[in-house]
């Protein structure tokens, strides 16, 4: 078990925090016809696609008990709450005016979060491409980033009056390598070209969603990316070539289009056996590059690799494509989803950033970890997370002592929900849900983050150890 440091440290005046869901991991449908199907429901009802073959259909019901959802927001005491729109519930097939039941749901839920002075952060797409739009090609055909900007001035149209923080897109490296390589995750496909295509289409729907929203009405507007920091594990040549292609594939294939306005050279060529890059039109990168204002950054764990002869072979097609062999090296604290802690790795991603790319804001829109979280005697002692949020958020504060322009934090996930393809195995939340009942139980972690907030920094913690339970 780690000990957590025990220094204080406060954060800047303003600092943003708060807590984060999805729409397909909370929502549920909702009453019949009040959502179009999504991949995530066509993918979860392929037999062994997904644990348990669990699906989003009820998840943690939030379509109906938002109420208690904002309550619990409030009582943590966040300043903001970011949380995503369906795609497939505000259109149905994915194009077209949209849908008056899905306005009035989020209307609802915006409203809640301002009377009870917590800021809304909407994220436009998290995943759930409405199934009509991937049956017309998916994220690999064009028309699927203008189908998108014209879904981002829709919800941008009735929702600015009230919303002034819209993120585009998160983890569009998931969408696409999980989606359309590996086949991980929805839609499936296996099909690494299929990936690199979706890769430019997601960051071309970004910049045209920019383009849409901002002839609308002003907003901040910003774009998420789950980034790692990537390092060889020794200095052999071939695990330095390895950190330099799966960094250029996680990190750099989207930081550098977004903040310098060209694809990596060197990625472009190790993707050359795969496809050309023939899809990308003249003004295209114009589009992408367009000035942002904030960048999200997801971490949840570095990556050190390695790649010398002994290293296990790379099964194609795979999130790693091009490369032959691959290995991971692990710390010894590992989460219950198998990665490792290293908090250590979040002040290098933040650092990195500052130091290689053009300066701008950035927000921590996820952060956490999953664990064995079970209730006894109507707690829920999660220690290990208490731990692990703590050496981040002590992480997240030495990157501001460094000079990074960090200016929020928003920690995953506010519920136990649908883990995607891990089913409800996993459990991230701050709140424990018992999907039998649907009752919410906040955890031991929830108090914690409570102080954090209340303190807007991390106060001396052995308190917190008094309630851990003694060692036999």
């Amino acid at each position: 078990m780690a000990t957590a440091r025990s220094d204080q440290v406060r954060f800047p005046p303003g600092f943003v925090w708060g807590t984060a869901t999805a729409a397909y991991q909370i929502e549920g449908a909702g009453p019949p016809g009040a959502r179009g199907p999504s991949i995530w429901d066509t993918f979860a009802a392929r037999p062994g696609r997904t644990a348990d073959g669990d699906n989003g259909d009820v998840a943690c019901d939030h379509y109906h008990r938002y109420p208690e959802d904002l309550q619990l927001l409030h009582a943590l005491g966040v300043g903001a709450y970011r949380f995503s729109v369906s795609w497939a519930r505000l259109q149905h097939a994915g194009r077209g005016p949209l849908n008056q039941r899905g306005i009035d749901f989020y209307s609802r839920i915006v409203d809640g979060l301002l009377d009870r002075g917590i800021e809304p952060w909407v994220t436009l797409y998290h995943w759930d491409l409405p199934q009509p739009v991937e049956d017309a090609g998916g994220w690999p055909a064009r028309g699927t980033a203008l189908r998108f900007a014209d879904f981002a001035a829709g919800v941008h149209h009735f929702l600015a009056d009230r919303v002034k923080r819209f993120i585009t897109l998160n983890e569009p490296w998931c969408s696409a390598f999980l989606g359309y390589a590996s086949g991980l995750h929805a839609p499936g496909r296996t099909e690494p070209a299929a990936a690199i295509r979706a890769t430019h289409h997601l960051l071309l729907g970004h910049g045209l969603a920019l383009e849409a929203m901002r002839s609308i009405a002003p907003a901040e507007i910003g774009i998420t990316l789950n980034l790692a920091p990537t390092a060889a594990a020794t200095g052999h040549p071939d695990d330095i070539e390895t950190a330099r292609r799966v960094d250029g594939l996680h990190n750099r294939l989207y930081l550098d289009p977004l903040l310098r306005g060209h694809y990596p050279a060197d990625v472009v060529e190790d993707l050359g056996s795969i496809t050309k890059f023939g899809f990308v039109a003249d003004g295209d990168l114009g589009v992408i590059h367009q000035p942002i204002d904030f960048l999200g950054v997801n971490y949840y764990a570095p990556q050190t690799v390695y790649g010398t002869p002994d290293a296990p072979p790379v099964e194609p097609p795979s999130t790693h494509l091009g490369l032959t062999r691959l290995g991971f090296r692990q710390t010894e604290r590992r989460t219950s989803m198998g990665w490792s802690v290293e908090g250590a790795g979040l002040t290098r991603v933040l650092t990195r950033l500052a130091r290689d790319y053009p300066p701008i804001p950035l927000y921590i829109t996820e952060n956490g970890a999953a664990y064995e979280d079970e209730p006894a005697g109507g707690q829920v002692l999660d220690h290990d997370r208490i731990d692990y949020l703590d050496e981040h958020l002590r992480a997240a504060h030495d990157a501001i002592a460094a000079g990074v322009d960090l200016r929020g934090y928003f920690l995953w996930s506010l519920l136990d929900n649908f883990e995607w393809a891990e089913g409800y195995r996993k459990r991230f939340g701050l709140v424990f849900v018992d999907y039998a009942t649907q009752e919410r139980v906040p955890k031991l972690s929830a108090k914690f983050y409570r102080d954090v907030i209340l303190a807007n920094g991390l106060r001396s913690t052995p308190q917190l150890r008094l309630a851990r339970p003694p060692v036999p």
